[in-house]
């Protein structure tokens, strides 16, 4: 046979198939190309402020030694009290209107983008945070007196997780959703459920985070199709301006209105002008549930729905299986983080550690060493800086524990651990205020370790927000939860222990929106939904609860496509039209509609079935009545 004429014999089978192929290429790869390529994030460049650009150069006073005056916002560091720039006039009524308006402008608009165009802009966000990492801990150091690792993990990583499950799974979570049809009566129709944006939203976000509480709302607002105002504490208005601009940079980068994203930096009194504005579609509430009375109060005038998340005293319990012994110096080591994460100024810090018997003791031997050993201090890494009167450079430098925000709440805290102290609890080490010899105008507080902690102690009842470790012992697993669940909050909890039966028990029976098994706030690194319950707070923001949250679900019911195609359609029985004219028949009907769509079980349905007939038999009369009146009696003759 010849050797060519064999092998010409599939040519067209692999020709068939090269088309198929290529098909099938261009069909679902280079469109799905097309999209990407069409979401590569933009370029833009926001100029930091000079405090960023040169942070170990303290500015001079501006002669104002407080932070705030009737008037104006006075900028300050909190971690060495300079001045971090001009003077801001905070917002008043007339200026919250005119802002809602813009963002209520360029709403609608934005609300026809697609989740591509969204996409883009998150992309371009995320983008920018990674490039400028250094300039945004930078800025939020200045503000908050956080040191620059604590503003890694609490402003940087948490934002571009947001910004990546977002842009990877925002769309799925507002996608239309189909429902069941769960009853006999309806199975022509097809339910769906859709998500729309509602309008103009906002956000009043603390201090303690100035980046990630400014862009967290900001990124779930927009991405769902709604405009937002952000009202950040007056406590970091300066970062807040830089932040707005970054945000603002990457929506005309990708050609959309900056106006969609608004900041209002105002006095607590005049806020009350925006939780109450009737432009609104919803509130974000982030802070104490004394101000939460308040904006719950004036956001009820307008009937605005609010999600509120106010803190808590989240308790880590601590089981004695051999497992957790052996591992201690580990758990150990991530309490210590979530205890004196940001100086403690974290609303799912840990605030109680709940120790068994066997870990007690254990406990106190490994933490209080790296507790004393705790440098306080500036919160910028600053190794490379020059000692004066020297050209060698200073060792590193870098501090453990920043400022925190202000001194307001010092004389409470000394006060709760004199008590504390008074009423049996071991002070170990700290309890007072630092008075920083480098920085005598910064707000520090000596991180603490108390022990023997009771639960009706004041210190075990109070959200602390400091440098503080309070250890409690439990005699037992029942006893570590009913420490836990002992104070009116309710947000976070950690449970550390390698006996599945008690760490479930534990999960199961503490009060709390969330849990962390064997870690500490891991649930908010992964994009779960936050929130708490109780005195905490209630709604949800964060993962697909908190993107639905801020739209407007509505339900559509219509015919399926198989049922229009048949011609099958809603019809009213005439012995349900009004008038009615026999009532008997008529609940026979009602009544066999009922168990024929509901019944349990075959009988019942058939029950239904027969009442049905017989309904429609006791109308016959009745119908024929009625026949009889509408036919013409020229037509009968």
């Amino acid at each position: 046979m010849d050797s060519t004429f064999s092998y010409s014999q599939p040519q067209p089978l692999l020709i068939t198939l090269s088309i198929v192929a290529a098909s099938f290429f261009f069909a679902v790869w280079f469109p799905h190309f097309r999209s990407s390529h069409r979401e590569d994030p933009a370029g833009y460049c926001v100029r930091p402020p000079e405090a960023v650009q040169s942070p170990y150069q303290a500015k001079s006073s501006d002669g104002c030694t407080s932070a705030y005056d009737d008037k104006r916002i006075h900028p300050r560091c909190p971690a060495d009290g300079r001045s971090l720039g001009p003077s801001i006039a905070p917002s008043n009524a007339q200026d919250i209107d005119a802002a809602i308006e813009r963002a209520n402008t360029a709403q609608p608009h934005w609300s026809t983008t697609t989740f591509c165009q969204r996409r883009r802009l998150l992309k371009t966000l995320l983008q920018y945070v990674l490039d400028h990492q250094e300039e945004i801990v930078t800025a939020c150091c200045l503000d908050s007196g956080k040191t620059k690792v604590d503003a890694c993990f609490g402003e940087i990583l948490v934002t571009v997780e947001k910004l990546q499950w977002t842009i990877k799974h925002g769309e799925r979570a507002l996608k239309p959703s189909r429902r069941a049809v769960t009853n006999l009566l309806m199975r022509y129709k097809r339910n769906t459920v859709v998500y729309e944006p509602l309008g103009v939203v906002a956000a009043c976000v603390s201090w303690n985070y100035p980046f990630h509480n400014f862009i967290s709302p900001v990124i779930a607002a927009l991405f769902s199709g709604n405009a937002i105002v952000v009202k950040p504490s007056e406590q970091t208005a300066w970062s807040s301006v830089y932040f707005l601009e970054i945000i603002r940079g990457a929506l005309s980068a990708c050609g959309h209105s900056p106006d969609l994203v608004q900041s209002v930096i105002c006095w607590p009194v005049t806020a009350d002008h925006l939780t109450s504005h009737r432009g609104l579609s919803h509130i974000t509430f982030i802070g104490s549930r004394s101000i939460a009375h308040k904006v719950c109060t004036s956001a009820a005038k307008a009937l605005t729905p609010v999600t509120v998340e106010l803190g808590g005293k989240d308790p880590a319990i601590i089981l004695d299986d051999s497992t957790t012994i052996r591992k201690l110096g580990q758990v150990a080591s991530i309490i210590m983080r979530g205890t004196f994460q940001s100086a403690g100024q974290n609303c799912i810090g840990i605030e109680r550690v709940i120790a068994l018997p066997c870990i007690y003791d254990k406990l106190i031997d490994i933490v209080l060493p790296k507790i004393k050993a705790m440098k306080i201090g500036y919160p910028l890494v600053h190794g490379d800086q020059p000692a004066k009167g020297t050209t060698k450079c200073k060792p590193n430098t870098t501090s453990d524990i920043g400022a925190m925000i202000s001194s307001a709440s010092f004389s409470r805290l000394e006060s709760l651990i004199s008590q504390a102290v008074a009423s049996g609890a071991i002070l170990h080490c700290g309890g007072s205020r630092h008075q920083h010899p480098s920085y005598p105008d910064g707000s520090y507080f000596t991180p603490t370790l108390l022990s023997a902690v009771d639960p009706a102690m004041p210190i075990a009842q109070e959200e602390l927000f400091a440098p503080i470790f309070l250890l409690m012992r439990a005699e037992s697993v029942d006893h570590a939860i009913q420490i836990a669940n002992s104070t009116p909050y309710a947000l976070g909890a950690s449970v550390f222990g390698h006996n599945r039966t008690d760490t479930d028990r534990c999960v199961r029976e503490i009060k709390a929106g969330m849990v962390a098994v064997n870690d500490f706030g891991a649930f908010y690194a992964t994009s779960l939904p936050f929130g708490g319950t109780k005195g905490s707070g209630y709604g949800r923001f964060g993962g697909e609860e908190g993107l639905r949250s801020l739209c407007n679900v509505k339900a559509v019911c219509e015919d399926a496509v198989w049922a229009r195609w048949l011609g099958v359609s809603t019809q009213i029985p005439d012995l349900l039209q009004y008038p009615i004219r026999d009532g008997v028949a008529v609940w026979k009907m009602c009544e066999g509609i009922v168990y024929l769509g509901y019944g349990i079980g075959l009988k019942a349905r058939l029950r239904g079935l027969v009442q049905l007939v017989r309904a429609q038999i006791l109308s016959w009369p009745a119908k024929t009545e009625r026949v009889a009146r509408k036919v013409d009696p020229k037509v009968i003759r």
